[in-house]
């Protein structure tokens, strides 16, 4: 009977329907549009927290007027800033792996707010130094760099150099923009209206770009291995045990960082000291940094291709001839010129630490190891610009400043051809 029940059997295999999609997370995977879209709103952030150490730069010689100062004493915000900006870097980084790095770019935008208003309202140089230690330094512009420069590294994998230098131009980028702007209302309302003016603008800006920036990032993966480079993550980078490879990164940072901040922290005061004038230094000092964002990513796309120790191979020799023609040239379309190649030839340094250490040191490790290379970088920007200053009060003039950063700039190259042979040896 065709309406009959046949025997019973097996309950029949449900349709396999439509393929799953992709999981939600998707969307915010390392390289996916979102992590592009986020690198936008770091970019930004850098290029607001980054302030700090070029506008300390551009207001030394009316600071030094008002307080009535040394040029050492004079540097001595700077030093104190960098300082802090190096030593918040790796507590801010520390706290961007337990809460996101959302949280310490909040704490730095109070930092900045606070810090640019309260120096404005500083009494002497003594408070002035310090409240760019403290405030705009260790709680303020440390939390726009390492952190950032982690955190992105973190989210991108195949283009991992070229948008950790599109990250970290947004430090250069600030170099490019605040200077003329700064120099503008110095001259016209004076610096102390220019620190106020800041202040508003960080306060209020960088809660609302820090909001991008809520997701955490995605598990941490290594830069492909290519025939180009053959960089491999391990326990004992460049042969040696963790610590003392980095220590080796360090003292690298340093070295490179006294010597690149003779011209940045400098050529303001320099300019008019030959007779040029602060506002001809202050473009020039934009110029520089100007240069520097495409030299970082130039270095970038390069150390996607040759990886970061090659690359830092690059900038630290390229830097150390930038400094030599500072010496024998003085004339204002040659410090124009020199500014430019400057920024040019060492763009790409300090980008190149970071993306040295995702390549030769355990993924596990890498944030925090990250920051600290990072920190000595700005130690050595610290040291240098204070060096410098004392070397000018000391012999009346810039020339043996110069002569002391390309001594360090020796140093710097010595110690990359010495992790760049232990490299080959391994590999041979």
């Amino acid at each position: 009977m065709s309406g009959a029940a046949g025997p019973a059997g097996p309950d029949p295999v449900p349709s396999p329907g439509p393929p799953p999609g992709p999981p939600a997370t998707a969307a915010r995977d390392a390289d996916s549009p979102y992590a592009w879209w986020r690198l936008a709103a770091t970019l930004a952030l850098m290029t607001l927290g980054s302030s700090a150490m070029y506008v300390v730069a551009v207001v030394l010689p009316p600071v030094q007027a008002e307080f009535g100062v040394a040029r050492s004493d004079a540097s001595l915000p700077y030093t104190l800033l960098m300082v802090g900006f190096g030593v918040g870097g790796v507590l801010m980084g520390r706290l961007a792996d337990r809460h996101g790095v959302m949280v310490p770019v909040l704490i730095g935008a109070g930092g900045l707010g606070l810090g640019f208003a309260g120096a404005a309202l500083a009494p002497g140089i003594g408070s002035f130094a310090v409240i760019h230690g403290l405030l705009l330094g260790l709680l303020g512009s440390s939390a726009t760099f390492a952190p950032l420069v982690a955190d992105t590294s973190a989210w991108f994998v195949r283009r991992r150099g070229i948008a950790v230098a599109i990250c970290a131009s947004g430090n250069y980028l600030a170099g490019a923009i605040w200077p003329p702007i700064v120099q503008a209302v110095v001259e016209a309302h004076g610096w102390r209206t220019a620190y106020f003016g800041l202040a508003a603008l960080c306060a209020v800006a960088m809660p609302l770009l820090a909001l991008a920036l809520r997701p955490r990032a995605p598990a941490v993966a290594p830069a492909p291995v290519t025939a180009r480079r053959t960089a491999v993550p391990s326990d004992r980078p460049f042969g040696l045990s963790l610590n003392a490879a980095q220590a080796l990164l360090c003292v690298a940072g340093v070295a490179c960082c006294v010597a690149m901040s003779m011209p940045q922290v400098h050529i303001v005061a320099y300019c008019g000291d030959l007779g040029y004038g602060a506002a001809r230094g202050a473009e020039m000092l934009s110029l520089m940094l100007a240069c520097g964002i495409a030299s970082r990513l130039i270095s970038g796309a390069i150390c996607d291709r040759i990886g970061g120790l090659r690359t830092l191979l690059l900038g630290s020799v390229l830097q150390g001839v930038a400094l030599l023609l500072f010496i024998p040239f003085d004339s204002l379309v040659s410090l124009y010129v020199i500014s430019a190649l400057f920024g040019l030839f060492q763009g790409g340094i300090v980008p190149s630490y970071a993306i040295i250490v995702r390549e030769y040191f355990p993924a596990r490790e890498a944030g925090a190891r990250v920051g600290t290379v990072l920190m000595c970088t700005l130690l050595g920007m610290a040291l240098g610009g204070w060096m410098s200053g004392k070397i000018f009060d000391l012999t009346g003039s810039y020339h043996a400043a110069f002569i002391n950063g390309v001594a360090w700039n020796l140093v710097n190259l010595t110690v990359v051809l010495v992790l760049l042979a232990r490299v080959r040896a391994r590999v041979a």
